[in-house]
């Protein structure tokens, strides 16, 4: 959610920050602003409602600098509005501030500080920025230290951010809490985004910040205090990844690029952690560490926990370990009783999620040991995990996440193959996980090859329907939710997905003449039942829409799957449901990419 970048030492600020800003697209927003400096005493304020495009449109010649700030919002305190977007400015018009995240105290501070203070907006970060300038004057303090004291005022809150000083122009201040946020090291200029791609065009070193920190940062160096000042040194890490990754290419959505690159990935996770002999190459400790538990707890929302639903069969029948799924935001606060030796598993696509962060804070302050599973380097679950594998999945833009879903599904194959075998489970040893793998990547490019079908079939059955049913059994039950999800956010049909011998006790009371109900069968144990339960929908009106494997299919089958090991098959079933879900948003005229109301990276409770 929301995304800051900043850039201080740089001629071609402006291009920087509105470059940037565009690579954030991605995060979810509503408006987006600059503030640049020259430092010769010309500045520019710029906000607009709308795209990053927007802003650029009222982005004049005239408007340049060295040093500026840049942020895109997505509304929490207030509407959408020009008045509402950040920059948000000091009433002396000296601060300027850009803000993720949520100030739970802001009224206390409002009525308790500020109580003479014109506001011109509804949000949170006008409230911090009117305090850092009233602690400059009342106090005589500079910017750092009204900054620093400004902090100490905030209560429970979420944020990262980004102030400049009009009086000390070429100099960024940086706080976060719980909210990521990166400082870029360049030759001559530094900079700083709330993710790498903004980055990658101007540099591939950056430093990660920690909770509660201040960094001051001027073109030529990078000064990073912990909360009680003291100074602290921390290398750089290198991000190796090629700035045209996270372009779009030929594609018209990134969502279907991404969709495309799944065989691709599934290769890569190979190639990862597989042996040439292909046995999994994980980390011994961490294997050690699994062995010692009672009991696994996969942790994730969204996508991630849909994932998570399919990783726990995997580990139960590949290591005989009781496995749990979690949503993060529900565990977070209401944790059940934990077995003995618990081991946490976090999947989240950024990494920053968080929900599951609360959980992982929960999780370490009770000293139990965990890993998450991500794809992003030096992020915030990937630090403060025990343990990290990462998906080397390539960035993933689309809000709608899709190779990150297979991706964490066959990471966790991997390492329930590992932990199986180590552990000496008979399942484990005869489950070829580099051949599964090699099947699972030739079945999804088949399916990509055949998809003007789904196509037509997105046309036919969705776009002009206010509702649709995904149901399964098992491992079905699990992808339906997942694809229900996908069509969901991008098409906004209300769409569902559910255990389908569940219809009876009630959902089938919303079947309605033309109702899609797409019925998903993979597992040979429940194959009839399902089938069953898709003539009880058609009885009552439903168009049934079926997608199986060979060993499984009938005369009159609809999508039809190459055969792998029945565990794996989600990776190849969620497919033909995530292309139904693009051609169903892209017929529609919808923005594929940027559904209305989410955010790529839920960085907030």
């Amino acid at each position: 959610m929301c995304g800051i970048v900043g850039v201080t030492g740089s001629d071609n600020a402006v291009k920087i920050l509105l470059e940037g800003l565009q690579k954030l697209e991605y995060r979810g927003y509503d408006s987006a602003g600059i503030y640049v400096n020259d430092q010769s005493g010309q500045d520019y304020l710029v906000k607009e409602k709308g795209r990053v495009a927007d802003l650029k449109r009222e982005v004049g010649p005239e408007v340049h600098g060295s040093t500026g700030i840049g942020h895109t919002r997505w509304a929490t305190h207030g509407g959408v509005s020009v008045a509402n977007a950040h920059p948000q400015v000091s009433q002396d018009n000296r601060f300027y501030l850009v803000h993720n995240g949520v100030i739970d105290n802001f009224q206390e501070i409002r009525s308790d500080y500020l109580s003479d203070v014109s506001f011109t907006s509804q949000t949170d970060t006008e409230v911090v920025v009117q305090l850092i300038d009233k602690f400059a004057i009342e106090d005589k303090l500079n910017a750092h230290d009204a900054f620093v004291k400004a902090l100490t005022v905030l209560k429970g809150s979420s944020y990262a951010f980004l102030l400049m000083d009009r009086e000390d122009p070429d100099t960024l201040y940086v706080a976060k809490n719980k909210s990521p946020l990166l400082v870029g090291v360049g030759d001559g200029f530094n900079v700083v985004c709330s993710d790498a791609s903004a980055m990658l065009r101007e540099t591939h070193d950056f430093l990660e910040l920690l909770d509660g920190e201040i960094v001051t940062i001027k073109p030529n160096e990078v000064k990073i205090e912990d909360k009680d000042g003291k100074p602290v040194e921390r290398d750089t890490f290198h991000v190796d990844m090629d700035a045209s990754e996270t372009d779009k290419g030929t594609y018209p959505f990134y969502m279907l690029k991404e969709i495309d690159e799944q065989p691709n990935v599934m290769r890569k996770l190979a190639q990862v952690y597989l042996s040439e002999t292909g046995e999994p190459v994980i980390n011994e400790k961490l294997l050690n560490s699994m062995k010692q538990a009672d009991r696994i707890y996969i942790v994730g929302a969204g996508t991630s926990y849909h994932a998570g639903l399919v990783g726990a069969r995997l580990f139960e029948n590949l290591t005989q370990t009781p496995t749990e799924v979690h949503i993060s935001s529900e565990f977070a606060y209401e944790q059940p009783i934990l077995s003995k030796k618990p081991f946490f598993i976090f999947l989240s696509q950024s990494g920053e999620t968080a929900d599951s962060r609360e959980v992982l804070v929960n999780v370490n302050a009770a000293n139990y040991e965990s890993l998450t599973i991500t794809n992003v380097q030096n992020s915030t679950l990937s630090r403060e995990a025990t343990y990290t594998l990462l998906l080397h999945a390539g960035p993933e833009i689309a809000v709608a996440s899709t190779k990150a879903y297979t991706a964490q599904i066959a990471l966790e194959a991997i390492l329930a193959k590992a932990l199986g075998e180590s552990d000496n489970q008979i399942v484990a040893q005869r489950f070829n996980i580099r051949q599964q793998l090699g099947l699972v990547a030739t079945g999804i490019q088949a399916i990509i090859d055949a998809k003007s079908k789904l196509e037509d079939m997105a046309k036919k059955y969705f776009l002009n329907t206010p509702n649709a049913f995904y149901i399964g059994r098992s491992l079905d039950w699990s992808v339906s939710l997942e694809a229900a999800l996908k069509l969901k956010e991008i098409s906004y049909v209300q769409a569902e997905g559910f255990a389908s011998g569940e219809l009876k006790h009630g959902t089938i009371a919303l079947i309605e003449d033309g109702t899609p109900v797409i019925g998903i069968i993979t597992q040979a144990k429940t194959a009839g039942l399902t089938r069953s339960n898709l003539q009880e929908t058609m009885a009552r009106g439903a168009k049934i829409i079926t997608i199986t494997t060979e060993s499984l299919a009938k005369k009159d089958d609809d999508i039809i799957l190459p055969d792998v090991d029945e565990l794996l098959t989600p990776l190849l079933s969620v497919v033909p449901t995530q292309l139904l879900a693009y051609y169903t948003s892209l017929n529609k005229g919808l923005d594929v990419d940027k559904p209305r109301n989410l955010a790529k990276s839920v960085t907030v409770e």
